[in-house]
């Protein structure tokens, strides 16, 4: 009587199995279309916050409820004019403004200045004693609604709105619409070793409203 209801559970949990695969595969992708990504850095724009090679997972949802903030490490679908490959590529850089936001280079400690508040960035890129400007060349712009100033954190590196703004000065070239971007990046997960979480350094916090 054991052995039989033994067999029983065997053929119930092979039987069952391709079901439950079917179910984790079918969970596992739409937790990739819809919530989260995985993403690695192909560039040194964004270093040393991001290097070459590091993996990064991405929330792919939380944009679906509020627009993206100041600060903000974020992947988007780049413009054409930002692309080397003509199919399409995503990129990643942080928000350093939003619709409305005034954008000025620089102050008398050459700092960005938003919303005529100085912007301190200890992220920018930095090696061996030499710290990357915060822009090369003297700006002062305005961002338009529904809209984002992208730099990367390697800014002599970096493809991003300054560069395409400087090349341009066509500020819808320059920024990138809201509804491009996929996601927020928020942790490094490997190598083990770079694990971290990407989180909105502190001096963001004393930027005010646009108009404010």
């Amino acid at each position: 009587m054991i052995d039989e209801q033994t067999d029983k559970r065997r053929s119930s949990f092979w039987r069952e199995l391709p079901i439950l695969l079917g179910v984790a595969i079918l969970v596992a992708v739409l937790v990739r279309a819809f919530v989260l990504q995985t993403f690695y850095i192909p560039s040194p724009s964004m270093e040393h916050t991001l290097d070459i090679y590091d993996r990064v997972l991405v929330n792919k949802l939380v944009y679906d409820f509020r627009s993206p903030k100041r600060g903000e490490i974020v992947v988007f679908e780049a413009p054409k004019d930002w692309r080397s490959n003509p199919d399409g590529e995503d990129f990643i850089k942080r928000v350093i403004g939003v619709g409305g936001d005034r954008i000025v280079c620089c102050d008398a400690e050459q700092r960005l200045m938003i919303n005529g508040q100085s912007l301190d960035e200890p992220y920018i890129f930095s090696e061996g004693g030499t710290t990357d400007l915060a822009a090369d060349e003297s700006f002062d712009i305005t961002v338009p609604e529904g809209r984002l100033w992208m730099m990367g954190d390697h800014r002599s590196a970096s493809g991003d709105s300054l560069e395409h703004y400087e090349r341009t000065r066509d500020l819808n070239i320059a920024t990138i619409p809201e509804d491009a971007v996929i996601g927020r990046a928020f942790v490094v997960f490997w190598p083990v070793g770079r694990a971290k979480w990407l989180s909105v350094p502190d001096p963001f916090d004393s930027i005010p409203s646009a108009g404010g």
